[in-house]
């Protein structure tokens, strides 16, 4: 078995360099960084027992204890960790956000309108509010206008609107056998009697004696 001085100082320090970028895409498949960083650990704490032991590499320029190049890989482990447990967390804080965003949206909206109508347009006012006056919409050309009106023709025209004569001109129509003729008992007069002829009790009428 090699002593420790055989272990720190490898024969071939030039696997810092672009033989060790190879084998980290040849090895890319076998989990993340933080993975290779726990297997790196478990792989130290293993043969080197002794955390004091010191470790020279990349050519003679790097010189670490077993400890310190743990705590160097428990580091990357660890930001790796934080990183997903924020990431996680903001989906989570973006997804309220998008969420609570229209209904939040709305409430200000009318809060705005609310301030205007009940403080007015005092420009001061309105300022402390952040808010900027309303611009009065600029009066319209004769050729806007114009346009304007031959606009709406053209969309009564395609939408098939009628004007208020046009509407009043429309009458239903219904078939015969949908007329229901009401059956309705008109009283009759009596007839009113002769003259001379005296009225029986009741309101029937007697007959004069003939010859």
């Amino acid at each position: 078995m090699r002593g420790d001085d055989d272990r720190d100082t490898p024969s071939e320090p030039s696997m810092f360099g672009k033989e060790v970028i190879e084998m980290g895409k040849n090895n890319s498949g076998l989990g993340t960084r933080a993975t290779r960083a726990g297997q790196l650990i478990a792989g130290l704490r293993k043969n080197f027992t002794n955390g004091g032991t010191t470790l020279t590499f990349a050519g003679g320029t790097a010189t670490v204890t077993v400890d310190a190049a743990v705590a160097q890989l428990q580091k990357l482990i660890d930001n790796r960790a934080a990183t997903t447990a924020a990431q996680a967390t903001a989906r989570d804080k973006v997804q309220t956000e998008q969420a609570q965003m229209p209904a939040l949206d709305a409430f200000m909206s009318a809060l705005e309108a609310f301030i205007r109508v009940t403080l007015g347009a005092d420009t001061t006012v309105l300022a402390g509010f952040g808010l900027a006056p309303r611009k009065a919409p600029a009066p319209k050309t004769a050729t806007e206008k114009a346009v304007a009106a031959a606009k709406a023709k053209a969309t009564r025209a395609a939408r098939g609107t009628k004007g208020t004569k046009a509407i009043q001109a429309v009458k239903g129509s219904i078939t015969a056998s949908l007329v229901v003729t009401p059956t309705t008992t008109v009283p009759v007069a009596p007839e009113a009697p002769a003259p001379g002829t005296p009225a029986a009790p009741g309101g029937a009428t007697v007959a004069p004696p003939k010859g």
